[in-house]
């Protein structure tokens, strides 16, 4: 269902990757009404869909295929993904007709998913009515939680809600989400509604993770991100995922990542690591992003390795420097900040176990490298791992390097 509701607007994007053009004009519009036999009045409905579902990405004037319509082919869950997306955006999709108050606009589309979930609950189709009084409840509910004080005029809800309550069902029903049912004796179309399996599927899924968010293993839940992760940093890996989980469920996709880079981009070694730990909870819908990251020197390290991970190289693959990911001055920064987050937060004889991740084959070469990264944190990175080393040797050339990035001599 989900591969045949975007049927047209992958054909769109697909002529757009190739093409290279935004549609930005009319007259590309209507070359690609006359190359793929769509009508031109939707076109501009496939192109809003095909952007929205994340199945073309526009840089400047130039489209070029998402990561979803490259998996589209072979990988069910981008489909899926590629719908829900679409289903969360269904407001966008099917805008709201003038003239209508915004703020009443909005209300609607923050009440949708309590009706949405009692017609999940009900396994069949409910009234017209039964939503009306649903919407207007919870409208009445959020602006009581907005300013309680405020007094809530039910009649004046009641005078404008079934137009918008018609445009919701209406726009849902575009997406692919429900089924409108006119009432069988007069046929007004103000009968009924019941969800797709597509639906069903998407609701089901969502409170889903609202139950997983309020197991929270931690209570990490309201914290902000960096919070979160430093919350997690004394966990083994299972049950921070499972932290990781709970903290993603609980929010939407897109400002959950920008919120895991923005601590990623701190001075603090241990959570940069940990931020992408978490990003590898997200998974693909955080791609766009990574990739914008990777041109971040602080976390470019970081993002290529997420990035080959993403398509598909094993992680065993991506230890010892992961040869063909990264090239050796971004391998040894990455060795650097992985050392600066053991001598924060770590053990003397972890640092010294790290010397074995080095991808240098020998101490002269590895000082000589690690010297020139510019990393912020070296010479306390060289400093720890003098004083933790048993062999006084190793410790003074370790000395000697630390004093020589210290004062910029040779």
């Amino acid at each position: 269902m989900a591969r045949a509701s975007l049927k047209e607007a992958v054909r769109l994007a697909r002529w757009a990757a190739h093409d290279g053009t935004s549609l930005q004009t009319f007259a590309e519009a209507e070359r690609a009404a006359t190359g793929l036999g769509i009508p031109a009045r939707l076109v501009r409905t496939h192109w809003d869909r095909a952007r929205l579902a994340g199945l073309i990405e526009l840089h400047g004037d130039t489209a070029r295929a998402g990561w979803r319509l490259r998996a589209w082919d072979r990988d069910d869950s981008a489909v899926l993904r590629g719908w829900v997306a679409l289903f969360d955006a269904w407001s966008l999709a099917y805008p709201a007709p003038a003239p209508h108050e915004q703020g009443l606009v909005a209300e609607i589309v923050e009440a949708v998913p309590q009706f949405l979930s009692v017609m999940h609950l009900s396994g069949g189709p409910v009234t017209f009515p039964l939503l009306h009084d649903l919407l207007a409840q919870r409208i009445a509910e959020i602006r009581a939680e907005r300013d309680p004080e405020a007094p809530t005029s039910g009649s004046a809800l009641g005078v404008a809600l079934p137009g918008l309550l018609d445009w919701a069902l209406d726009g849902l029903a575009a997406v692919g989400a429900l089924t409108r049912c006119p009432d069988e004796e007069t046929g007004v179309r103000q009968g009924s509604a019941v969800l797709t399996p597509l639906g069903n599927w998407a609701v089901w899924t969502k409170l889903e993770q609202i139950c997983v968010a309020a197991q929270s293993p931690a209570g990490n839940i309201e914290q902000p991100a960096e919070d979160m992760l430093r919350g997690c940093a004394r966990m083994t890996p299972g049950p921070a995922r499972a932290e990781y989980r709970a903290w993603l469920a609980a929010r939407p996709a897109g400002p959950a990542v920008t919120e895991l880079l923005e601590a990623a981009r701190g001075e603090d070694a241990l959570i940069r690591g940990l931020a992408f730990e978490a990003l590898r909870v997200v998974g693909a819908p955080a791609e766009t992003a990574v990739r914008e990251a990777a041109e971040e020197p602080t976390l470019r390290p970081y993002a290529l390795l997420w990035l080959a991970e993403l398509a598909g190289t094993d992680p065993e693959d991506l230890a010892g420097g992961a040869p063909g990911v990264l090239t050796r001055e971004e391998a040894t920064w990455l060795w650097v900040d992985t050392a600066a987050a053991v001598t924060d937060h770590g053990e003397e004889r972890l640092l010294v176990d790290h010397l074995e991740t080095a991808v240098q084959g020998s101490v002269p070469t590895l000082l000589q490298e690690v010297r020139a990264t510019g990393h912020p944190r070296t010479v306390q990175v060289l400093v720890a791992l003098a004083a933790a080393h048993p062999d006084p040797a190793f410790a003074k050339a370790v000395r000697r390097a630390a004093f020589q990035v210290h004062t910029g001599g040779e």
